[in-house]
């Protein structure tokens, strides 16, 4: 890549940034429902036989919202042990910030090129 940032910036088509914006939103969805559901349907099995944590069921009736959060993702098995993996929580801002500025990016791209369309084809007057 030789120029500057902004020369790189506008040479991108609006559909290259539109489907950065969807793979992102796509992405986020996937890693959310990762994260929300890797506790499964048993937290209290999933702990003991899968992951071979104890069960704390005091901590969990006194944290009772966490689990049911959209943001951030935690389903913990005892005060020192999270169900999600730790990537979750940053890769989901990472994804929504990446969706958002695909979005605006391809908003910009287009009023460049249809600004320059419009100079190209504007109509001079004849003097």
């Amino acid at each position: 890549m030789t120029g500057n940032l902004g020369t790189w910036f506008v040479r991108r088509t609006p559909v290259f940034w539109l489907t950065l914006s969807i793979l992102s939103c796509v992405g986020l969805f996937l890693t959310w429902f990762w994260g929300a559901w890797s506790g499964g349907l048993d937290v209290a099995e999933t702990c003991a036989l899968l992951k071979g944590q104890k069960y704390d069921d005091a901590y969990r009736t006194e944290h009772w919202r966490e689990p049911s959060r959209i943001f951030p993702l935690h389903n913990k098995c005892n005060a020192s042990y999270d169900l999600v993996p730790p990537w979750v929580n940053p890769m989901l801002v990472l994804l929504a910030f990446l969706a958002v500025a695909g979005l605006i990016a391809a908003v910009w791209a287009t009023a460049v090129r249809l600004r320059r369309l419009w100079r190209r084809w504007r109509p001079t007057s004849a003097v």
